[in-house]
């Protein structure tokens, strides 16, 4: 590695730091948010309804990438898939293993980089994030690395929205503006991009329903599916 590539990987190694710093703070009251728990029946019926009719009755091996305290994983584990969380915020998966160990699911549980998981190519049938890749110094390389994980004809669903330029929160104040999505993006935008990473058969469709959120979503919130 030369003296600027060296630089460089140094610089995103810091920004990657300072995330995770942010998360590992949150982990404890992260759940205690209508966009990152449970808080209502109503709402846990109406997340688990949109997992079991986006992923099918057929046992999966479902990758859930920046699990955070387990959301996706738990609900995605719940419906029988094999499913693996992935997340850079040890304080995230310490939660996480707690409510999987409490509900007595079997899920793996990794500490990771998102954007350079070492995982096996051709790997996983579904690849799963939600408000994820805004987070990310180098989406486009998780996108790469994503499509190589799917199997041919495996499945990637992005839960996103496009909140613009919200409040800043400590150590995102001084990093926000290397972060190429952050405030998320307009659907199209984010269906394009992923498209322009090889996978087809890219769709969008809102997710307004006010019972995922327990309220009417003050800005776009919507899911982006695509295939390897």
């Amino acid at each position: 590695m030369n003296g600027m590539a060296a630089d460089r990987h140094g610089h995103s190694e810091r920004m990657k730091e300072l995330v995770r710093q942010h998360w590992n703070r949150r982990a404890a009251d992260f759940d205690l948010e209508a966009s990152h728990g449970l808080l209502t029946n109503a709402q846990a019926h109406a997340w688990r309804q949109l997992i079991s009719d986006l992923a099918g009755a057929v046992p999966l091996d479902v990758l859930d990438i920046g699990c955070g305290t387990g959301f996706l994983s738990l609900l995605f584990a719940a419906e029988h898939h094999r499913v693996t969380g992935v997340d850079m915020a040890p304080a995230m998966l310490a939660r996480a293993r707690d409510k999987a160990e409490a509900q007595g699911l079997v899920i793996r549980f990794v500490e990771a980089d998102a954007e350079t998981l070492d995982l096996a190519a051709a790997s996983q049938d579904l690849i799963v994030e939600r408000h994820v890749i805004w987070t990310l110094p180098h989406p486009e390389t998780a996108l790469d690395t994503w499509r190589r994980l799917l199997r041919p004809g495996g499945r990637l669903m992005m839960i996103e929205g496009h909140w613009g330029p919200a409040e800043r929160r400590d150590e995102y104040n001084r990093i926000y503006d290397r972060l190429p999505l952050f405030g998320g993006r307009p659907e199209a935008e984010m269906a394009a991009l992923v498209r322009t990473h090889g996978f087809a058969s890219v769709g969008v469709e809102p997710l307004m329903d006010p019972e995922l959120w327990t309220e009417l979503p003050g800005h776009p919130r919507y899911l982006v599916t695509a295939r390897a």
